[in-house]
């Protein structure tokens, strides 16, 4: 177990919060952890079941972070706090796609990188879609909408062309719903 001795926010800005905390770990031993603490975020499977097959939409975008264009699942939070992830879900996925959900079904809540990060990612999948217009933030101007197969994400996931964590994951929650609940 670890106490936290002090805590002090070290940054701040409407989407994240830096904080630094002086711990005692249970030998006795004191540290510094440095935590990033965000609102809850959501991501979305939009997926169409068409008489040729299953299809996922990816978006694509830059990411400042790591310097490059990647494809995911949507997903993303808001500046406010304790909104209902279901809103925020459809809000995010008419955002960055144009789709609206008929049906949203939560399949799990996830941490995304809890060694550093307290931040909730809850997961949905959307089915029963309908295009519409997009409606992006600033950041997100450049964002490009894919649909591929079922088969071709998977391979995508498994050759490196997707390597977002939280795509990877939000799909094997997927997978183990679908186990459970199979389509009849």
């Amino acid at each position: 177990m670890i106490k936290t001795i002090s805590s002090r926010v070290v940054y701040k800005n409407p989407w994240t919060s830096v904080r630094e905390d002086v711990i005692e770990r249970s030998n006795g031993v004191r540290g510094i952890y440095g935590v990033v603490d965000k609102e809850a975020a959501c991501i979305i499977i939009p997926l169409e079941h068409t008489p040729e097959g299953d299809f996922l939409y990816l978006i694509e975008q830059y990411r400042y972070t790591v310097k490059g264009r990647f494809k995911e699942f949507p997903q993303g939070s808001w500046e406010e706090a304790n909104i209902d992830p279901e809103i925020l879900a459809r809000g995010e996925l008419k955002e960055e796609t144009g789709l609206t959900a008929a049906r949203m079904t939560h399949l799990a809540t996830h941490q995304i990188a809890y060694g550093v990060m307290n931040q909730a990612h809850h997961v949905f999948l959307a089915e029963g879609l309908t295009h519409g217009q997009t409606d992006p933030d600033p950041e997100e101007i450049d964002l490009t909408l894919h649909r591929v197969s079922v088969d071709e994400f998977e391979s995508m996931l498994l050759d490196g062309r997707i390597v977002d964590n939280c795509t990877a994951a939000a799909w094997a929650a997927y997978l183990i719903y679908r186990k459970r609940h199979p389509i009849r």
